[in-house]
């Protein structure tokens, strides 16, 4: 973890493309650690859409039945959580992530939660 904030990103069906270099950036740069949630995809073809795309994710799970959303409170994807220090969730953007919102929303609370 970087200074204990993370994202995690939830994903499913028509991914957005465009999404990918935007996290690839944010990984690569170290911005923020990155997790993915595989939201009823196979296995294989997430890998395979990340393997095209390139993997912004530090570690990608697999929420294969929907058990996962239902407990993380989840009724729309994609969803981006933002996670604090001591692992709650500090925010919820419902949504394509875009990069309006990542600079506008989620990087100012990522700062104030680093402080």
């Amino acid at each position: 973890m970087v200074a204990g904030d993370e994202i995690a990103q939830r994903r499913h069906g028509a991914r957005p493309a465009f999404l990918i270099p935007l996290l690839v950036r944010l990984s690569r740069d170290k911005v923020v650690p990155i997790h993915g949630l595989n939201y009823k995809d196979r296995p294989q073809d997430a890998e395979r859409w990340l393997n095209e795309l390139g993997d912004p994710y530090v570690r990608t799970g697999a929420d294969v039945n929907g058990r996962v959303g239902i407990d993380w409170g989840v009724y729309g994807v994609p969803e981006t959580f933002v996670i604090d220090r001591v692992g709650r969730i500090a925010y919820k953007h419902i949504g394509v992530l875009t990069p309006k919102a990542l600079e506008e929303t989620i990087m100012p609370l990522v700062d104030k939660l680093r402080k």
